[in-house]
């Protein structure tokens, strides 16, 4: 083991850049589109992940009706066949036995019809009577641009666990238009349809009005004919345009997932909506009233980005299903790039899917708590352990042994000394703006600690995640950071650094990190789930063998390393 003073490994001076690159809810469009078509895909792809989910080539983003089907799993995606930028996209298609590797097949859905001739954009899954239906948003031919229907799509043949070839019934199609001054450019992104006590079918679907956000209802008796409800399940003034809206039911204890459809005293309901204003996501969790068919969120949610979020780092367009066969909820997300578009052509490709995680209800019953799958732990190869011992004030530990460029490290902490941590600031209100402003170079009391991850040999490279613990007149406050101010040479990234507040209690419990590292994503969950980030980065020097990862303490007090253990991770098979 090295030991080297955190000094010289975080170094005296580092900052933080707010770029913001590329395209991503709302889609820039590029006059030379053919400019950005990758011509060849370059051998060397030092950032092309090992284990995280992404296509051969080209522009991907939302995830798109995910679900299990006869004992395989099914994830379509937003795709574009034709180059690194967002345009020309198809429902590409793949299915896994375990979540982890993966067969594609043809498209799912593509433009071909008067209804969706323009464009086949994000979509749900909803089980009926045992059925697969899709419903999708279709861009219609119109004077008014991205004139936007609802249309569903069914399986040809429900015998093939692949559900190869989709049917889109012109008979039918479109189920839904834009009517009653709903605005046809703001009308998108089915969410997985439930079904109430009354037998009727319930969906709602992402709008606005001036700058409120509103999940619009449609009600159907036979999937098929939907009618408009009078007031959306639910809004919120000054958020602007909901996209990919997701409505699902918890459990109240345990971990276990519940059917899209349940409702009742035993569970609680999760409203999830991607901002396309901010490119951010905020759920809150409430209680589903039936009756009159609207959400309202617990006493004290904040209806905002500021809010709560799945990942408070790169993630959007998430969407979740029930597994009925684990009996769990999966969530997936879009992880877009932090690299320019020039830099995304020359490597090809521009966008992947987060590891897909488990949700579930805190205890608390105030927040989710998320973790990898566990098929992810099929990947775990050869294993480092530290064994218990105190991490010094100003001092790191290499962790030897192992790929550090494609790995999983999980690292559980204990705070002898409370007592001293530093005063909190009552104007550090904004968690990200905390993260910047103390990086992980700023020696505090209690922290920075926490890992050095994707780190060159001489850490002029790094990304560090990390906690800080404040005193806030008694009560402690706790904070995780990811800073990417350092990961890279390269000054055009977005090298944005991340931050969240997380709910716990360090004088009793374990403050714990697990990290997935995978070349350029770095995805983070600290305290067993309840608050992750997720970050890409581009070293041009923590590339391959030329990686290293260490666990370190920035502050002033000494804490304690209770266990760590960290796994080479094998690459997940992607058939193409």
């Amino acid at each position: 083991m090295a030991m080297n003073t955190v000094l010289w490994i975080i170094g005296l001076f580092c900052f933080s850049v707010f770029i913001s690159h590329g395209v991503e809810a709302s889609h820039l469009y590029y006059r030379n589109l053919q400019s950005l078509q990758s011509t060849s895909i370059p051998k060397s792809q030092p950032y092309r992940t090992g284990y995280h989910f992404q296509p051969s080539k080209n522009w991907m983003n939302d995830p798109n009706g995910p679900m299990v089907y006869k004992g395989i799993y099914h994830l379509m995606y937003q795709w574009n066949p034709l180059g690194v930028v967002w345009g020309n996209i198809v429902w590409a298609h793949a299915t896994s036995t375990d979540l982890v590797n993966w067969i594609h097949h043809k498209h799912a859905i593509v433009t071909s019809e008067p209804f969706d001739i323009k464009g086949v954009w994000s979509g749900s899954t909803t089980f009926v009577n045992g059925k697969p239906i899709i419903q999708y948003t279709g861009i219609i031919e119109s004077n008014q641009w991205n004139y936007q229907v609802q249309n569903m799509a069914v399986p040809k043949n429900l015998s093939d666990p692949y559900l190869v070839e989709w049917d889109k019934p012109a008979k039918w199609n479109p189920i839904m238009k834009p009517t009653d001054g709903v605005n046809a450019s703001a009308f998108r992104d089915p969410t997985t349809a439930w079904k109430g006590p009354d037998g009727r079918w319930r969906t709602i679907i992402g709008s606005k009005i001036d700058r409120k956000g509103m999940a619009i209802m449609y009600r159907s008796k036979d999937f098929i004919h939907w009618i408009k409800a009078r007031k959306p399940l639910h809004s919120a003034r000054n958020t602007g345009m909901w996209e990919c809206p997701d409505f699902f039911p918890v459990a109240l204890k345990g971990m276990n997932g519940v059917d899209t459809s349940a409702m009742g005293p035993l569970v609680k309901h999760v409203m999830k909506v991607s901002l396309d204003d901010t490119r951010h996501e905020y759920y809150t969790v409430g209680m589903y009233d039936h009756v009159k068919d609207r959400y309202i969120p617990d006493q004290g949610s904040i209806e905002s980005d500021t809010g709560l979020r799945y990942d408070y780092g790169k993630f959007y367009a998430s969407k979740t299903f029930f597994d009925h066969e684990k009996n769990r909820r999966v969530l997936w997300g879009w992880i877009n790039e932090s690299s320019t578009v020039e830099e995304d052509t020359k490597k090809g490709w521009s966008g992947l899917q987060a590891v897909p995680r488990t949700l579930w209800l805190d205890h608390s019953g105030k927040q989710l708590k998320q973790w990898p799958v566990r098929e992810i732990n099929s990947l775990r190869a050869k294993r480092a352990i530290l064994p218990s011992q105190v991490l010094k004030r100003g001092s790191a530990i290499k962790i030897s042994g192992i790929t550090a460029s494609q790995a999983d490290v999980d690292v559980h902490f204990e705070l002898p000394k409370l007592a001293d941590a530093e005063i909190m600031d009552p104007s550090w209100v904004n968690p990200q703006l905390l993260c910047s402003a103390k990086p992980a170079s700023a020696k505090g009391k209690l922290g920075p600690f926490g890992l050095l991850v994707l780190a060159s040999k001489k850490f002029e490279e790094q990304t560090a995640i990390f906690f800080r613990v404040y005193n806030n007149h008694g009560k402690y406050v706790v904070v995780m950071c990811s800073d990417q101010s350092r990961s890279s040479l390269e000054e055009s990234n977005d090298k944005t650094t991340y931050g969240a507040f997380v709910n716990v209690d360090p004088y009793h419990d374990k403050l714990s990190l697990r990290s997935l590292i995978d070349h350029s994503i770095v995805e983070s969950f600290g305290v067993g789930g309840k608050a992750c980030i997720t970050a890409r980065v581009y070293p041009k020097l923590a590339i391959g063998g030329g990686a290293q990862l260490y666990v370190f303490n920035n502050g002033t007090q000494n804490v304690k390393i209770s266990s760590l253990k960290a796994w080479s991770m094998k690459k997940a098979h992607i058939k193409y």
